[in-house]
């Protein structure tokens, strides 16, 4: 009987067995499954296999993490389930399918903006430090500190600051009132279009030539009659479309619906002609025409609705609900959402209410992981995931708290939505709000009104100490001593009969060197795959070269972006490329080796293109896994610094 073949049979079983599944594929670490009814997955059984690291649900696929040995994992699943795998395209394809239209739409929303989020972070920080600097006056006229009666602020008092408040403005605007800008190139970007294009169309809505979007209630008849454009037979008044998200959105996709139809019925010799042209100029013509009044009508309504709601007297009502439901929200996809209405809430309004609600419902969900960490502090491989889920929400990035942890559980997530709740009702109730989105966790409190950071603080206290106090009573009757690791653990009998010594593993990679809870990827951040490293390629850096010497374990045709090792110890490693690169079809990979082939320290192993990982919208981060130790022990990974390839240590070890 094969390795896997045990383990096979039963994950069939299972999942529903055969016929609950549309499609099977895998990637470097995981089985992806997509299944006619996920409610069939028998989850908790799952992750009791010997050969299962842990499970999560994306985009509509049901992942099994396996680790380095997935492809001879596969192999033997196909074999003994008699499902004929697909390639992760048709796997997606098949996945967006078995959702609902509410969800696919989501799920491009959450797309569009993903690659806006820093940016938006960014200029919310900014716009933090101007409102600190220029808009509380923190002096009196004759220079005294004094907070209650002052009259000037530290721009009013000294001509540096002053200046930087001012300076700042520019990339303020940059960010939030050319939104559109940077909103239709994502639209182009995600539907495979030309990005080109969208940016052209984006810089249109927000031309300087046209009447600016923010001052058009202020307008006078001249400043009407002077960006008036008459065609005879009809004229209307060139409004911009600064900080408008809807409308960018809506003639983003007109666009994209332009180039598709003309790209398809284009004679390919006359292409690169006629299909520009036919696209951008009447997808111009249409956004300021027809798609550009009514995305500004719907926009400015939605953010009119939210507003009430948080602004209403059932505002705490409203709250409560939205605190509770938001986390549920996230695992389904349908937060995506929020980025649309916070950012159009910021530009008509100059702030959001709404986003300071998210960052508690982060803060609450991460609480809930911290008590199960101290009721779980003596289940070695629970603290494995639990402690690098609750810094990574606490830090804003929720899903290894959602899925390994929570859901899972699903007291916690519970507890966490109840805290969420009563923060909410309080932020809310007491009208906190923020400047723009920020990081959604403890250093969200930085996009606050600096007027606010008293209140807000209160509410994060509520969602650290609720979800704790209500995570850790039910925890103490709902988990198993097993789950607390409380049973007695087996005896460990050592193989070892060498005399152990000194090893060092060299970095795969030139660049910043990280813990590797700060991976942009939760099966990597939350350690399920085991601990190591995660490594920002530096400027230029684009090899990937062997640590030690080694044996290549694994490789990934067709994709190239990860590589397996075995070391002559027994420790097995992966260096894994960016994040769902393998969606990128080995474009702008190279692989140096094959499976199977003996290699040296410092010897490269494959190669990639950083700006093409950007392009396709993925981060860069390349993940350096240590997924099993084998005879190794006193494990001491180094990060906090800029590392050479094969030449800068970044573990010692003994074996």
């Amino acid at each position: 009987m094969a390795k896997y073949t045990a383990d096979a049979e039963r994950l069939l079983d299972l999942v529903g067995g055969k016929g609950n599944i549309s499609a099977v594929t895998h990637c470097m670490t995981r089985m992806r499954f997509v299944l006619v009814d996920p409610d069939k997955a028998d989850v908790a059984a799952i992750e009791e296999l010997p050969s299962a690291k842990g499970t999560f649900t994306q985009a509509g696929q049901f992942q099994v993490i396996i680790g380095n040995d997935v492809a001879d994992f596969y192999q033997e699943f196909t074999r003994v389930s008699g499902i004929e795998g697909v390639s992760k395209e048709a796997a997606k394809a098949a996945a967006g399918a078995h959702q609902n239209p509410l969800q696919r739409a989501m799920g491009v929303l959450g797309e569009i903006f993903a690659p806006l989020i820093p940016a938006l972070i960014c200029g919310g920080l900014i716009l933090g430090f101007r409102n600190i600097i220029g808009e509380v006056n923190f002096f009196t006229d004759a220079g005294a500190f004094d907070l209650q009666h002052g009259t000037k602020s530290i721009a009013d008092m000294w001509t540096f600051w002053n200046g930087m408040y001012s300076f700042l403005w520019v990339i303020g605007e940059a960010v939030f009132h050319m939104l559109p800008v940077g909103i239709c190139w994502s639209v182009t970007r995600k539907m495979g279009t030309t990005p080109i294009l969208g940016i052209i169309l984006g810089l249109t809505l927000v031309s300087p030539q046209l009447l600016n979007g923010f001052s058009v209630a202020a307008a006078t008849p001249e400043d009407i009659a002077a960006h008036t454009y008459d065609f005879g037979l009809y004229s209307f008044v060139g409004t911009g479309y600064q900080g408008q998200v809807i409308a960018a959105l809506m003639a983003a996709f007109v666009l994209v619906w332009l180039e598709k139809f003309f790209t398809r019925v284009t004679p390919e010799v006359v292409r690169m002609i006629v299909v520009p042209f036919m696209s951008l100029v009447p997808a111009v013509f249409i956004a300021h025409l027809v798609v550009g009044p009514i995305g500004w009508a719907i926009g400015n309504a939605i953010a009119e609705a939210v507003n009430w709601g948080l602004s209403s007297d059932v505002r705490v009502l409203f709250a409560a609900v939205f605190g509770a439901v938001y986390a549920p929200l996230v695992m389904t996809g349908l937060h995506h959402m929020t980025n649309a209405i916070d950012s159009q809430l910021v530009n008509n309004l100059g702030y959001t209410t709404l986003w300071p609600m998210i960052a508690l419902s982060n803060i609450a969900q991460g609480s809930a992981v911290v008590a199960m960490s101290v009721l779980q502090k003596n289940n070695e491989r629970a603290q494995q995931v639990n402690i690098p889920a609750f810094i990574s929400c606490y830090l804003g990035v929720t899903e290894p708290a959602l899925f390994g942890v929570n859901l899972k559980y699903k007291f916690p997530l519970v507890c966490g939505m109840i805290g969420s709740a009563c923060a909410a009702m309080v932020c809310t109730g007491f009208g906190v709000q923020a400047l723009s989105i920020g990081v959604g966790g403890l250093p969200g409190i930085l996009s606050i009104v600096f007027n606010y950071w008293g209140v807000f603080a209160a509410c994060m206290l509520i969602a650290i100490v609720v979800p704790f106090v209500l995570t850790y009573l039910v925890g103490t009757k709902k988990l198993s001593e097993k789950d607390r690791g409380l049973a007695p653990a087996p005896a460990v009998v050592s193989a070892a009969t060498a005399e152990p010594r000194d090893r060092v593993l060299l970095a795969p990679l030139s660049g910043s060197v990280k813990p590797i809870t700060e991976m942009p990827d939760p099966v990597f951040s939350s350690k399920a795959m085991g601990d190591g490293l995660a490594i920002e390629p530096a400027a230029g850096a684009d090899t990937v070269v062997a640590p030690a010497d080694a044996t290549v374990a694994a490789t990934m045709p067709g994709s190239n972006h990860a590589i397996g090792l075995v070391l002559d110890d027994g420790m097995e490693l992966l260096v894994h490329v960016g994040v769902d690169t393998v969606e990128m079809g080995g474009n702008g990979f190279a692989c140096l080796v094959e499976q199977g082939q003996r290699v040296s320290a410092g010897q490269p192993l494959m190669t990639f293109d950083a700006a093409k990982i950007r392009a396709a919208g993925h981060p860069t981060a390349v993940a350096f896994v240590i997924t099993g130790e084998g005879g190794a022990s006193e494990l001491d990974l180094r990060s906090g610094m800029d590392a050479e390839a094969g030449a800068t240590t970044v573990a010692t070890y003994r074996a």
